[in-house]
């Protein structure tokens, strides 16, 4: 008998230690223990903007071979390991393949996580064709006076835009207390941001750090005195007269938009980002965003070091990733769990996946996955 309240005792001593330890952790450290690892279906957890889509819509085409390749039974086994939920592919505006998993279906939104990184691009070039932001040159300071500390006032739009920031970014996405944890589970990006010192020279060298384009969308929020959600709504997402609403997760309920990671829609309204890209910013006769800004911001930021130091960078623009497959030069986004949306200028193709994992191994800067997808994809382009 008393061993047994020993027992009990110390089940109570260690609950009670445990329970304490938890409510003594920093708001964001308790979420993610609540929540653990980012899900593609996380829409309900965060509070979040309506990116209102418009009253009518522009819908891809269905092409006469829609859906008539039979895909081989290895690609379609590799598709579900990785747990993709969207596969599809676009030629000349019109739908060639297009299939869901896990009860996965056209209407269904996915977070994106950083292929929204090159919607804030995008914004930008929008804000400098409308003289909110005079140039990519400006100092980040400019717009936001207090970011001065130390090297902070060195900083530029470009150095954000092209990820050589220099800011003290951890990219640790599975460490409780690390920077990259704080943002996404935090209710104060803001001053999470706007604190963290700049430790290395910028524009020397590429490093991916989400926090800059975080402090890039304040940059935004600061020239066109508007939400991320509402600027996005009226300069692209209307624009493009997608199918139904997005959503922008924020960090506290009126908060602000979390730039680095979270905007939610589905495979069909995230290929016109890749439309986008194909017709260098134009939607059907009207210029969203300057083609010369689009040009630069799907071309390499070649005068700086990659993130390796050693050569010069080939593979990152204006937040935009540059994939050298084959013998093409595509640009296009990507995400955490393995979210891309790819541009094919040579076959005015588009792909995009979705999904819940991603290949943990690299070439380079790929992840094999992402070559796996394109070989997928060049296989339903070329059916006879």
């Amino acid at each position: 008998m008393k061993q047994k309240r020993w027992i009990l005792t110390g089940i109570v001593i260690v609950l009670a230690v445990a329970g304490i330890t938890f409510c003594c952790l920093p708001y964001y450290a308790r979420q993610a223990l609540i929540h653990l690892y980012p899900t593609i279906d996380d829409l309900t957890l965060f509070h979040r903007h309506t990116v209102h889509a418009p009253d009518s819509c522009w819908d891809w085409y269905q092409s006469d071979c829609y859906n008539t390749y039979r895909m081989e039974p290895e690609d379609s086994a590799y598709l579900a390991e990785l747990k993709t939920v969207s596969f599809l592919v676009i030629r000349n505006d019109s739908i060639l393949y297009e299939r869901y998993f896990g009860g996965w279906d056209d209407s269904l939104t996915s977070n994106l996580y950083s292929c929204t990184k090159t919607i804030v691009g995008l914004l930008v070039g929008v804000a400098i064709d409308e003289g909110l932001i005079r140039s990519v040159d400006d100092n980040v300071c400019d717009y936001l006076p207090a970011y001065t500390k130390g090297r902070q006032r060195d900083v530029t739009i470009r150095d954000l835009l092209t990820m050589s920031g220099g800011m003290d970014w951890d990219e640790a996405y599975a460490s409780l207390f690390s920077v990259t944890t704080h943002g996404y589970y935090g209710n104060d990006l803001y001053d999470l941001v706007m604190n963290l010192d700049v430790v290395d020279e910028p524009g020397v060298q590429y490093s991916y750090r989400s926090g800059e384009t975080q402090l890039l969308a304040f940059v935004l929020e600061a020239a066109t005195g508007t939400t991320l959600s509402d600027y996005a709504e009226q300069k692209l997402w209307q624009p493009m007269l997608a199918g139904q609403d997005a959503f922008w997760l924020l960090d506290k309920e009126q908060g602000d938009e979390k730039a680095f990671c979270c905007f939610h829609t589905t495979a069909r309204d995230a290929a016109r980002f890749a439309r986008l890209m194909l017709r260098k910013g134009d939607w059907n006769g009207r210029q969203l965003v300057s083609e010369r800004y689009m040009e630069e911001a799907m071309s390499p930021a070649s005068y700086l070091k990659d993130q390796w130091g050693k050569d010069g960078l080939n593979y990152y623009g204006f937040q935009t990733w540059v994939m050298h497959y084959r013998d093409q030069v595509n640009p296009y986004m990507r995400g955490m769990l393995g979210q891309y949306i790819i541009a094919i200028p040579s076959r005015n193709a588009i792909v995009v996946r979705l999904g819940h994992k991603r290949s943990d191994v690299y070439v380079r800067e790929l992840t094999t996955d992402i070559i796996r997808y394109m070989d997928i994809a060049m296989k339903i382009l070329e059916q006879k």
